[in-house]
């Protein structure tokens, strides 16, 4: 059973976002993805700086068996990428809700947060 942990909102597509800040989000993938791809061999990040719209294609994984194509779950802009994945894009697998995060969004509507999954809804999309 992939871990879901409590304090952290997810989408169907299975991201999962933290508040890191009173307007900034941490962003990454869920451990039920990182188990589906396999070993994750590259990571296509998102730009510092670039403003983005909820839903937005902002990157992609790559892994031995596909390539899955990152959405952002939340409108605002890209403070900081998780640039350790460039060289060590298994962080992913080894620690997809610690070492693993994926960017920083700085939200410009805070009201997309309610849009988000509760942890018991996405386990329902588990079973």
């Amino acid at each position: 059973m992939a871990e879901i942990p409590e304090d952290l909102k997810y989408t169907e597509n299975h991201e999962w976002v933290k508040t890191d800040g009173e307007k900034t989000v941490r962003y990454g993938i869920t451990d039920y993805a990182q188990s589906e791809l396999g070993e994750i061999v590259y990571v296509e990040l998102p730009e510092e700086g670039d403003k983005v719209e909820k839903g937005d294609m902002i990157g992609a994984v790559e892994s031995v068996k596909t390539v899955s194509d990152l959405y952002t779950p939340v409108s605002g802009t890209i403070v900081k990428v998780n640039h350790e994945l460039d060289d060590s894009p298994e962080i992913i697998n080894e620690d997809p809700y610690g070492d693993g995060w994926i960017a920083l969004i700085e939200l410009s509507d805070e009201s997309e947060l309610a849009s988000l999954i509760s942890p018991e809804e996405y386990k329902l999309l588990m079973d």
